[in-house]
């Protein structure tokens, strides 16, 4: 009886504290499960650009910048009217603005007539340009944008298929070199060109190597950019044959998706006729809204009905850049982003924010498309300032 009675009072003792314990073990569970999981996203987004692959062998490192457009490239202004367009105050506008450099889209038909020969008034600007740039502790890409044999957007494009028309590509990279050769390695770096567009990928991995050939043949350490087939688009990179053994190469991709929010009715593109609803971020075009639009538009966003895209969402489309760089432990940028003008502005700049936190979480560096202009600017081409999308992109305002 005794021994059952003390059996008893163990039984009880052992229940109280296990009752007493087990509210402490939850307690531990619970902040162990919350510093494991609960870290914040820009805790858990891993950095592309390490200190390995953010400072290039010669030491061009960039990363907040903003492009020069439709000055030197994609303009038909001439004389005084493309001098006055972009100058020294400007620069010192976008260093005061906390960029650390610049993409100078340059055309062919602007720096050299159909001979080749230099248009010197171009050169002299690009090369000012370049000059503002140092003094301001700016660095520059000069990005051959669009040539003669071709153009990102046009159908017939010589150049792959005309051997005379791919040596003339490797000349032109031959006469730049020789007036800014003279820029440090540090401060100047030279893109390829932009967007490649060639019927398959290894068209343009074949004529990407002799070009970055021929430039190592002048610089040694000189850093090139070069991007993926197809407007450098994030999913062809997988398909980007990469020199091999150098490590002064910037690897880059260019962003404008949802295309829908992006090119919001750019009359050059086939969504020139829509100007119905799109959201961002969430579902872009719900099955709703698609039904109510006029028939004569639907067959052009067909394709985006039901979609989502949120800030996860277009992380995940980056993935074969990220990991094309990791693997060759090279650094990541993007060259062009942007939302069109008169898109949804609320739409647009959400985008925005998610871009910018995705840059800033990821370590990849980037150019926002472009610095002035009606269609993509901070700046309006009669100088007025795009307040709300400055403070994002820069911080400042």
């Amino acid at each position: 009886m005794q021994q059952s009675q003390n059996n008893k009072i163990v039984k009880t003792k052992t229940g109280l504290y296990q009752f007493l314990l087990l509210p402490i073990v939850m307690l531990v569970v619970m902040c162990f499960y919350c510093c494991s999981n609960g870290k914040s996203k820009s805790q858990t987004i891993e950095h592309v650009n390490t200190e390995e692959t953010q400072s290039i062998k010669n030491g061009f490192e960039v990363f907040k910048g903003t492009n020069i457009a439709h000055w030197l490239s994609q303009s038909d202004r001439r004389g005084s009217q493309r001098i006055s367009f972009f100058t020294k105050a400007d620069v010192k506008k976008i260093a005061e603005l906390g960029f650390d450099h610049i993409r100078l889209p340059i055309d062919e038909e602007q720096m050299w007539d159909e001979n080749g020969n230099r248009h010197q008034d171009a050169f002299s600007l690009m090369e000012k340009c370049v000059e503002w740039c140092i003094e301001s502790e700016l660095k520059v890409i000069v990005d051959l944008h669009i040539l003669r044999s071709h153009h990102f957007n046009a159908e017939e494009k010589p150049l792959w298929t005309d051997p005379a028309e791919q040596e003339k590509f490797f000349d032109l990279w031959r006469d730049l070199s020789k007036t800014l050769n003279k820029f440090s390695n540090d401060d100047v770096a030279y893109e390829l060109m932009n967007e490649a567009v060639a019927d398959d990928h290894q068209t343009w991995n074949a004529l990407l190597t002799k070009a970055f050939d021929a430039i190592r043949a002048l610089e040694k350490n000189r850093t090139i950019v070069i991007g993926s087939n197809r407007w450098q688009s994030v999913d062809t990179f997988d398909a980007l044959r990469v020199p091999s053994d150098d490590k002064n190469i910037l690897l880059s991709f260019h962003f404008y998706e949802p295309f829908l929010l992006s090119h919001y009715a750019a009359r050059w593109t086939y969504l020139k006729g829509y100007n119905g609803p799109v959201k961002y971020p969430g579902v872009i075009l719900t099955q709703n809204e698609f039904d109510k639009l006029p028939e004569s538009i639907k067959s052009q966003v067909k394709d985006w009905v039901g979609v989502e895209f949120t800030k996860t969402s277009l992380l995940k489309m980056w993935q074969q850049p990220i990991k094309k760089a990791q693997k060759l432990g090279l650094p990541l940028y993007c060259g062009e982003f942007g939302i069109i003008s008169n898109a949804p502005e609320t739409d647009g700049l959400n985008w925005y924010k998610d871009m910018i936190q995705l840059f800033e979480e990821t370590g990849i560096g980037h150019a926002n498309w472009n610095y002035k202009s009606d269609n993509f600017g901070l700046i309006n081409s009669n100088e007025t300032k795009n307040e709300a999308l400055i403070k994002i992109i820069t911080g400042k305002s």
